[in-house]
């Protein structure tokens, strides 16, 4: 399985989307938990829709987000606390079925797993995808 990440922190839709596709993604996974945002255009529906109008379909799943503390202690630089946190999320039934939803979207098209830190260093993209597709081909896009 091949798969993309993308995190849309300093970016602009525009370069957002190009970034998309310029590598062929057809398709985004958003793994926020709030796919809410303050920046212009990436809040849900509206990104859903600007995402059409390029031709790459969008998908939410929710389960794949970071939970309140986890996000808390990303913020304040706690990454081992961030790990353990998301590690237990991914532990849930729902996350369990997301994981086989997000593996089966990424192998049926070209797929980018979304969400707001620039750097997968940075995000549970990275965890998400260490923990649920290690045999995964990942490339980091970069808008």
């Amino acid at each position: 399985m091949r798969i993309f990440t993308i995190g849309y922190e300093g970016s602009t839709v525009d370069e957002f989307i190009a970034a998309l596709q310029g590598a062929g993604v057809e398709r985004v996974i958003d793994v926020r938990a709030v796919p809410l945002s303050r920046k212009p255009g990436f809040s849900k529906n509206i990104l859903k829709a600007g995402l059409a109008e390029a031709g790459i379909d969008y998908v939410h799943l929710k389960p794949l987000g970071t939970p309140a503390d986890g996000r808390a202690a990303a913020r304040a630089g706690r990454q081992s606390d961030l790990e353990r946190i998301y590690a237990a999320q991914l532990d849930l039934p729902e996350a369990i079925v997301a994981t086989e939803q997000m593996r089966e979207l990424a192998e049926a098209k070209p797929s980018a797993l979304l969400c707001f830190e620039r750097e997968p260093a940075q995000c549970h993209r990275s965890l998400l995808l260490a923990a649920t597709a290690p045999d995964a081909e990942v490339t980091h896009l970069f808008p």
